[in-house]
């Protein structure tokens, strides 16, 4: 991360600042150059950590965080500069960002084509992410010897009964200076998934997240929220026209939900299918893929995720998030918590509009996906962090922008 963002500083800020200020920009003043300058550097450095701290979690490739990241961090140094009300050279400002998306992509190339991602493990204990992770070269080791590899991560069930000849060539391992990994660890960090066996096993070992990033997290929900609703009412009144013009029924959607720490609320939503007279129960609160209830506008709004707008009001409430689990129906999280041990557990934080198991999973009906659906509400209460809201900030936007993605 260093050598990177050194380079990109030299690159990117130190080099064009002379030949701008110098001979593009003949008879301006310096001042607009160096307040461009200071910009510039800040939208690099934060470039580095966006990205560096975003491509860190599971199933995502650096390549597709490049220009997010530095379009963010760009974005904000030229804010700060729109409220001061500083002169800058927008020439030099683009040329920079311009430079830092070219070199950040060559490193990228680079990088990707001399390093890849191997491991040795120990064949004996639950290795069973072997199978899961096929995109990485796991290489057996056959005998208790360190391998010769200089920088070999090995990885091992580390709660299995091995062999002495097999521990003490993983103390050895480790006092050689080889990263040995237990097998739990790198299978989260591959899949993206936690599979919670004792309710303590979240980043603080207790039942609790990062408290002081709730309370963070709860100031940004509010304030981004009374930001962009004089721009998000017109949206909901244009929305809210075409479904009464669309078909028969009310313009929103009522449900009772399990909410933050389990207790009910009323989700608010865009209607997107045709109203029933009688609700069956459990049944009712499923919707497949091909549900025959959804109307043509409705598989737009639920392709865009724009039937989701009206739970912002949800946020302002403080019942839900932007970003967290999804809330189910009560008679759906009910039979869930019935069925599936520590599922109430999910209820830690407080339910999202988008999150991590729905950017990565989607939709889903049964016990068995909603189980591995699980897995990843429990991986994103484990690494409770702005940087993973982020990055799921990132692909919901890149779902609503294309209408492809995890629903």
């Amino acid at each position: 991360m260093r050598v990177e963002l050194l380079l990109l500083l030299v690159l990117a800020v130190v080099a064009p600042a002379p030949l701008l200020g110098r001979y593009l920009l003949p008879g301006v003043a310096a001042r607009p150059v160096d307040y461009a300058v200071v910009a510039a550097a800040f939208g690099v450095s934060l470039g580095v950590v966006l990205l560096r701290r975003v491509s860190a979690f599971p199933g995502t490739t650096v390549f597709g965080y490049i220009i997010p990241s530095f379009v963010s961090s760009y974005g904000i140094a030229l804010a700060a500069l729109f409220l001061a009300r500083a002169d800058y050279s927008r020439l030099y400002l683009a040329a920079s960002f311009l430079i830092a998306l070219g070199v950040a992509f060559a490193l990228r190339f680079h990088l990707d084509k001399t390093t890849a991602l191997r491991f040795y493990y120990v064949t004996t204990g639950d290795m069973s992410v072997v199978d899961q992770t096929p995109e990485v070269e796991w290489i057996p080791l056959l005998s208790p010897e360190v391998p010769t590899l200089r920088r070999a991560v090995i990885v091992a069930d580390l709660r299995h009964d091995h062999p002495d000849a097999w521990e003490r060539m993983l103390a050895e391992a480790a006092i050689r200076g080889h990263l040995v990994y237990h097998v739990k660890q790198v299978a989260e960090s591959l899949t993206g998934r936690v599979a919670i066996e004792h309710l303590s096993e979240n980043s603080f070992g207790s039942l609790m997240p990062n408290l002081a990033y709730v309370k963070i997290k709860r100031v940004i929900d509010v304030v981004g929220t009374l930001f962009i609703l004089p721009v998000l009412l017109p949206v909901l009144g244009v929305i809210a026209l075409a479904i009464r013009l669309d078909s028969r029924g009310p313009v929103f959607f009522t449900q009772q939900r399990m909410g933050f720490r389990g207790e009910p609320f009323t989700v608010i939503k865009f209607r997107t299918m045709r109203p029933r007279e009688e609700m069956q129960g459990r049944d009712d609160c499923v919707t497949m893929h091909e549900d025959d209830r959804i109307t043509r506008l409705g598989r737009f709004l639920r392709r865009s995720r724009l039937d989701e707008l009206p739970q912002a009001f949800n946020v302002l409430r403080g019942e839900m998030s932007w970003i967290g689990p999804r809330p189910e129906a009560i008679p759906l999280s009910e039979w869930y918590e019935a069925e599936i041990p520590h599922y109430r557990y999910r209820h830690i934080v407080r339910p999202g509009i988008s999150g991590w198991a729905q950017v990565n999973q989607g939709h889903v009906a049964d016990l068995t996906s909603v189980n591995l659906k699980l897995h990843y509400d429990f991986f994103y209460i484990k690494n409770f962090s702005a940087w993973l809201d982020l990055l799921i900030l990132f692909r919901t936007v890149a779902t609503v922008v294309s209408g492809f993605g995890a629903k």
